[in-house]
């Protein structure tokens, strides 16, 4: 399962061999937000930087708003954080996990074996009167992992443009965005051919997933199938909690477009608005 509670992570903490706990505090659409880690945070946990740990530097028509962060680079800020391959890693944001889908999905990318997300966040852990640390975290010994590219499938521009003729794209930025009434975006629309899919409806108001029967009841309703599936967003951060919430639901792996809408609208592609 990709997901793990409150109670299953407290658990866990008390072992012979806890968790690395990442905190992915990224407010949609950003920025980071270091200073609300330092207000309260679970013990332990390190505060991860999505824009520069889990990103390289905004590429526009080459790469979008958060191109992946080389295989180097990623070791340097995981093993920065003691992540290490032999110990699992746990990650979360503040609630819904739309940030926090980042870091699951980079880990998963690179190689990393046993990584889970916190249902519900850093909100679900408070709610649950646990353990709260605030300030620096204490030093940790530098982990050991070594990133390498490729565990999880990706498109690039030119094969999610064809995308919707032999499976199924979806879309998992608001339908408003989806639709082109959005008027914060400079181009307006979405890939021809995509499939609406909000990646917000992947979880209920509070910020806790969906049942895993309900996801796939989902996206069997918005045609997944046997089909190959992919899924792109604004810059490639909330798709992954779409992929996310396909593998917890039992589905294949869906391929992200890492570039997404920001790296598609500003190469001047097709755009089809609903």
């Amino acid at each position: 399962m990709s997901l793990i509670s409150v109670a299953e992570l407290a658990e866990q903490l008390r072992g012979p061999q806890p968790p690395v706990v990442l905190d992915v505090r990224w407010p949609i659409p950003g920025p980071p937000d270091p200073k609300g880690y330092l207000k309260g945070h679970i013990p332990g946990a390190r505060f991860v930087d999505l824009d520069t740990d889990l990103s390289a530097p905004a590429g526009g028509a080459k790469g979008g708003g958060h191109p992946l962060p080389s295989a180097a680079a990623f070791t340097a800020a995981m093993r920065r954080h003691g992540v290490r391959k032999s110990r699992p890693v746990v990650v979360h944001d503040l609630s819904n996990g739309l940030a926090a889908g980042r870091a699951w999905w980079c880990l998963r990318y690179f190689g990393h074996p046993d990584v889970r997300l916190l249902d519900g966040g850093f909100t679900a852990w408070k709610a649950a009167r646990m353990p709260i640390a605030k300030g620096e975290p204490e030093p940790v010994e530098p982990g050991n992992f070594f990133a390498k590219r490729g565990n999880m499938p990706v498109l690039n521009a030119d094969t999610a443009a064809g995308f919707p003729k032999k499976g199924l794209l979806l879309d998992a930025r608001s339908g408003k965005r989806y639709r082109g009434e959005d008027l914060a975006d400079p181009v307006r629309g979405h890939v021809p051919g995509a499939v609406s899919a909000p990646t917000i409806d992947n979880v209920d108001a509070s910020g806790q997933w969906l049942p895993a029967k309900e996801l796939t009841a989902r996206f069997r309703s918005l045609g997944v199938r046997r089909r190959a599936v992919g899924v792109y967003c604004g810059s490639g951060v909330t798709a992954c909690h779409t992929i996310l919430a396909m593998t917890q639901a039992g589905l294949p792996t869906p391929a992200l477009y890492v570039g997404s809408w920001s790296e598609w609208s500003a190469q001047g592609r097709p755009v089809q608005a609903d």
